[in-house]
């Protein structure tokens, strides 16, 4: 190796040892807020008194500033041919399910973001980007967000959902559970504009005893099964139904919190990482010694 190429070694090994050093004295924390706490709230919903309207799906895009048509361009009833699911232009939906053989009326239920107690994709962001709030919502920061759809592959529910059409700054979008509103003292917006009160705001605590009460006063109506209770370990939004919650479209998540063991391992390797851009340095910069020395072994062989 000559002069030069030591040199140049010399140099290119101090750069990258002044950057990784500077990010282990600089560490940048990845983990996540998750507060759990015991006054958080929630949304009680009975789909026995939801009657399909879908006011509560025009009334979350008019609260988040989202283009749509007009309240009476929601009576068109040809949407419920298909089973939807939450997307980038509607972060809550409602379904249609027929009784078996056609018997009985149908069944409506809305879907959206959970919040989870344990939120998996909280526990999946790398970055810190989601975190459990205090009143229960699961809000993200678009600004921390590095595009990696971790959380989308890690929600039980499938609800985040990303903004492939967006070139220059895609979001991941999904229920935030009217975080603004809310913290103005305000209801969520499908909560509010719900003209049958299918949707019941308070304390998750108060509406787990409302909902028991519901079935306690009615159990020929209802399944006697709160979903949402304990589903993946609890969650914001909890359901009562007359009939099996899968014929309804809820999926079968168990009751034990879906991060499990991926949080402490994920977020113990991230709460000190080295940014990406760093470790494309140090790669880049292995490659270039490897390269150079190549090439002045070569000259010096010929």
């Amino acid at each position: 190796m000559n002069k030069r190429t030591r040199r140049d070694f010399l140099k290119t090994s101090g750069l990258i040892g002044t950057a990784l050093a500077s990010s282990l004295l600089h560490p940048v924390k990845a983990a996540p807020k998750n507060v759990l706490s015991l006054d958080r709230m929630g949304v009680l919903v009975d789909t026995t008194v939801c009657v399909g309207c879908r006011s509560c799906e025009w009334a979350c895009k008019v609260a988040h500033g989202r283009p749509t048509p007009p309240l009476p361009a929601y009576e068109d009833r040809s949407v419920y041919q298909n089973t939807r699911r939450p997307n980038q232009d509607a972060v809550t939906i409602v379904n249609e399910y027929h009784q078996e053989e056609g018997s009985g009326p149908a069944v409506y239920a809305k879907v959206q973001c959970m919040h989870c107690d344990h939120p998996s994709c909280v526990s999946a962001c790398i970055v810190g980007a989601f975190t459990k709030e205090e009143n229960g919502s699961v809000v993200w920061d678009t600004n921390k967000c590095i595009g990696c759809r971790y959380c989308m592959v890690a929600c039980p529910f499938q609800i985040p959902a990303f903004e492939f059409g967006e070139a220059l700054r895609p979001d991941i979008v999904k229920c935030d559970f009217c975080y603004s509103r809310t913290q103005e003292g305000r209801l969520p917006a499908c909560v509010e504009v719900c003209p049958v009160e299918a949707l019941t705001y308070g304390p998750r605590t108060e509406l787990i005893k409302v909902a028991r009460e519901r079935i306690r006063r009615a159990p020929e109506k209802y399944v006697h099964r709160l979903y949402g209770e304990y589903e993946a370990g609890g969650t914001a939004w909890m359901y009562l139904a007359g009939r099996d919650f899968a014929s309804l479209g809820f999926p079968d998540v168990g009751t034990h919190p879906m991060p499990g063991a991926s949080e402490s391992i994920q977020h113990g390797i991230f709460a000190y990482f080295v940014p990406p851009v760093l470790l494309y340095a140090l790669l880049g910069g292995v490659m270039w010694i490897t390269r150079h020395r190549k090439e002045t072994d070569q000259k010096e062989f010929k």
